[in-house]
């Protein structure tokens, strides 16, 4: 859920970049208009879209991630464990609970609006014209419109309302209120993301500036300038309403109002949208390969980070020492041989000596089944259980089965160094292995192996 927010907010941010580096000046309103309603969309939907297809875009990665292995007795870390989860369980409680309440007093807020509009039409006099039902407003200088509705104070003077009519029929008849109100849903449901008050916000100028160039086609710029600039400036606080006067938009409207037809050339502009919503389903679809099991060596690290982070015994700095050394592995052993092929290319994986005679299709659970029992029956626990170390402690080895058959480029990182050293002489005493085979040659195979070392913890004060 949080890496779903993280990226759909990313999104958001870099479209309203996009609009207001290239888009937000020119003259094309219609198509402004739909940019504001599809990215806003589309940064929400892109991020759960998996294009199979899109992964075969990044060449693919040279390793694979064998099955955790859990060293110790399934009643080790039974007080650790039990309060990591518990703890986990109440923070996960929580935000739900934040969340959903959030969400609530965002969806009141929004009936407060509705029940505040209703009340307005109901205690003022109105009349219809054609499909429009006019509301005058007692008592106010207001001038604003919702739906089929628009609404006039009565104070308003009569030379200014017929501009003011011809601006507020523009909204009803392009159905504003609609994009508003889309919005509002948005801010009901994103009520934490302040990009979609942004995304409201821009929309509501666009709003403006397309009115007015409708009122416009049968009036004088100087009069319509003057009845801006002449109102005392009055609205309703609603926010999927749209108000004619509203302060912070007057002057942006009036210079709106003196720029030129954009160039038709200046169209081509949108065309950026093509790549960038490229761009993103291909990071989208990419970071699918997570869920695989065929992982690649930025995987690991994102794993890593996130066991370190998890992880409150550990300082800030060992975190961040730790993402630097596995980032250092990944550069030395990332397409480190020519020879090497994704893992899902191989003819024939690499084999343990004891799975020989298998078939084929078992085989690789057989390797794996095999390098479990080897790390559980020669990790040395006495050793490790002496470093003072509680709970669950997170071990990360990377290692290459050569072309011979050897195991070579160890690599581990965990939360102390004797740890580290202590699964690094364990893998060095794996057995040498038959290698893997492509298109009749022999090839090196890189593995990524997930060691959980439980410690025993003391029950006291337990009860």
């Amino acid at each position: 859920m949080m890496e779903y927010i993280i990226n759909a907010m990313a999104f958001q941010v870099f479209f309203l970049i996009i609009y207001d580096l290239f888009f937000k000046k020119e003259t094309f309103f219609n198509w402004n208009r739909f940019y504001l309603l599809g990215t806003s969309l589309s940064a929400l939907v892109i991020p759960v879209i998996k294009i199979h297809q899109f992964k075969e875009v990044l060449p693919q990665d040279f390793i694979f991630s064998l099955p955790e292995v859990i060293i110790g007795s399934e009643y080790q870390l039974r007080t650790s464990s039990s309060n990591s989860d518990v703890l986990t369980l109440k923070m996960l409680w929580l935000s739900e609970i934040v969340l959903y309440t959030g969400m609530a007093l965002a969806a009141l807020l929004l009936l407060f609006k509705i029940i505040k509009l209703i009340l307005i039409i109901s205690k003022n006099p109105k009349s219809k014209m054609g499909n429009l039902y006019l509301v005058r407003v007692l008592n106010s200088r207001a001038a604003f419109s919702c739906f089929h509705y628009i609404f006039l104070g009565e104070q308003i003077n009569e030379k200014d309302k017929a501009s003011i009519l011809k601006h507020e029929i523009a909204h009803v008849k392009q159905k504003h209120t609609l994009d508003l109100l889309f919005f509002e849903v948005l801010r009901v449901l994103f009520w934490f993301n302040p990009l979609v008050y942004v995304y409201q916000h821009r929309m509501t100028q666009l709003h403006e500036f397309m009115a007015d160039r409708q009122a416009l086609k049968n009036q004088s710029k100087k009069d319509y300038y003057e009845n801006l600039l002449s109102q005392f400036f009055q609205t309703q606080n609603i926010s999927f309403i749209n108000p004619f006067f509203k302060q912070s938009l007057i002057k942006k409207r009036i210079v709106m109002l003196q720029k030129t037809q954009s160039k038709q050339i200046n169209l081509l502009k949108y065309a950026l949208l093509i790549p960038i919503i490229i761009g993103m389903l291909i990071y989208t679809s990419c970071s699918a390969q997570k869920e695989e099991k065929e992982v690649s060596l930025t995987d690991q690290i994102n794993q890593l980070k996130s066991a370190i982070e998890q992880k409150g015994e550990i300082t800030s700095e060992k975190e961040q020492q730790a993402v630097k050394s596995l980032s250092a592995v990944l550069n030395k052993t990332k397409y480190a041989h020519q020879e090497g092929v994704p893992f899902s290319a191989l003819d024939q994986t690499p084999i343990f000596p004891e799975c020989k005679d298998e078939d084929a299709s078992k085989q690789k659970a057989c390797f794996s089944r095999h390098v479990s029992e080897h790390v559980n029956r020669n990790f040395d626990t006495k050793k490790a259980g002496s470093l003072n170390l509680i709970g669950k402690q997170r071990i990360h080895v990377i290692f290459k089965i050569n072309k011979e058959g050897s195991i070579v480029d160890i690599r581990s990182r965990a939360p102390h160094p004797e740890l580290e050293a202590e699964a690094v002489r364990v893998i060095k005493t794996l057995p040498k292995m038959l290698p893997g085979e492509h298109q009749g040659r022999k090839v090196s195979t890189l593995y990524s192996l997930p060691i959980i070392f439980e410690l025993k913890t003391s029950n006291k004060g337990n009860g």
